[in-house]
């Protein structure tokens, strides 16, 4: 999250950092001083039945004294480090609310164990999703959780592909974007020809030896070359510098590896587009998510308490307030009344005023007198039966 740390995070770093001193002495050096010493000792004790030197006594109340110390060392060190995690621990309880069930209405939870169905569900499609597939399994097997073949399918394909282009290995992409060509193309995807570019630019970068086989391989820029003329022409003129070496040519972008991570996101976002899947999880867009709502959501809360508000819940599907979270969390349009500040629904949807003005129905039903509504942006007065329905 951006902007100012608060006051909660500013004291718990202050007592995070002083704690950090602290943790280099809870290594193993106590450990490696202690393996040493009783190394020694087993020297020692191993002439079991023989009578022990003057020398070997010596050695042996060293070993002891020195034990003595590394623990009461070490038990200060765990006494110290045991103070100042305490102390985050307090700090965590005085400046945070464990307690952020309040933050929205009873109503909107279902059942015990349907929130754990949902909640098993959305972890198990995140772990296919980041492909953890055996954690997945193990998952859905220790929660009797039923998982289609169907539901996994997908994941499994996109998963086995992005590990080829991983490693560099643009066969399976490949087979994957031409079989899928039509479906791209009414996508106005460009990945087919990403991957015959990266190609070959693979064989450019073999060098003199694959000029010909590379030659040969433009031919598979012909389908691409009204859209994507302009790159064809510049990696037909690398060729000229080929045998000079690409890495010190005007082409030497060509070689860059960025665009491996480049068609790996290319192909995650394209696929996911065409196998009607998102492309991260609704489990990380839920938790960034909350990250950013959850703190407005609690200062609400705190307000609501404090000046015991009640009704302030007015649908079981919507928020007291609208939180902004920003350009990456729109999934599709809505619209929030200007007048009674909700968001509008299937049973409360907006309506566009003659005037041109919007508002939800349910404020258009209070600013009704006398069978006449007046617009509560402009003078205009009108029949309430001429509002129509928006769908957005």
């Amino acid at each position: 999250m951006s902007g100012k740390l608060g006051l909660g995070q500013v004291a718990l770093m202050s007592e995070w950092n002083a704690v950090l001193p602290h943790l280099p002495s809870i290594g193993g050096w106590p450990i490696h001083c202690l393996l040493s010493i009783f190394v020694r000792i087993h020297s020692v004790t191993a002439l079991q039945g023989t009578p022990l030197s003057a020398t070997l006594s010596l050695v042996m109340s060293q070993c002891c004294r020195k034990i003595k110390d590394t623990v009461q060392k070490l038990a200060s060190d765990h006494k110290d480090i045991h103070s100042s995690v305490s102390r985050v621990g307090k700090a965590i309880d005085r400046n945070f609310d464990s307690e952020i069930c309040g933050v929205v209405s009873d109503a909107v939870w279902d059942s015990r164990e349907k929130q754990q169905q949902i909640l098993q569900m959305a972890i198990v499609e995140h772990l296919y999703q980041q492909g953890m597939l055996s954690v997945a399994e193990e998952l859905c097997q220790e929660s009797t959780l039923n998982v289609d073949l169907d539901f996994k399918q997908p994941f499994l394909e996109l998963n086995r592909i992005l590990e080829a282009l991983h490693e560099q290995d643009l066969g399976p992409a490949l087979e994957w974007a031409i079989s899928h060509r039509q479906r791209l193309l009414e996508l106005n995807s460009s990945l087919e020809f990403k991957l015959h570019r990266l190609h070959f630019i693979r064989l450019l970068a073999s060098g003199p030896e694959k000029q010909l086989e590379a030659l040969s391989y433009a031919r598979h820029f012909q389908p691409f070359a009204r859209l994507h003329q302009r790159e064809i022409q510049v990696m037909m003129g690398s060729l000229v510098y080929l045998r000079l070496g690409l890495e010190k040519s005007p082409y030497c972008h060509l070689l860059d590896n960025s665009h491996w991570a480049e068609i790996c996101e290319t192909f995650t976002r394209d696929a996911c587009s065409l196998l009607g899947l998102s492309v991260e999880s609704p489990l990380s867009v839920s938790f960034a998510s909350g990250c950013v709502a959850l703190p407005v959501l609690m200062n609400i809360k705190a307000v609501i308490e404090q000046r015991q508000c009640t009704g302030v819940w007015s649908h079981k599907d919507e928020l007291p307030i609208e939180i902004e979270l920003g350009m990456k969390c729109w999934y599709h349009s809505v619209f929030a009344c200007p007048i009674l500040r909700q968001q509008t629904s299937d049973s409360n949807p907006p309506i566009k005023l003659i005037c041109g003005h919007v508002i939800s129905r349910d404020a258009l039903n209070k600013l009704i007198n006398g069978g006449k509504l007046k617009c509560p942006y402009c003078p205009m007065e009108q029949n309430p039966a001429d509002g129509k329905r928006i769908i957005f």
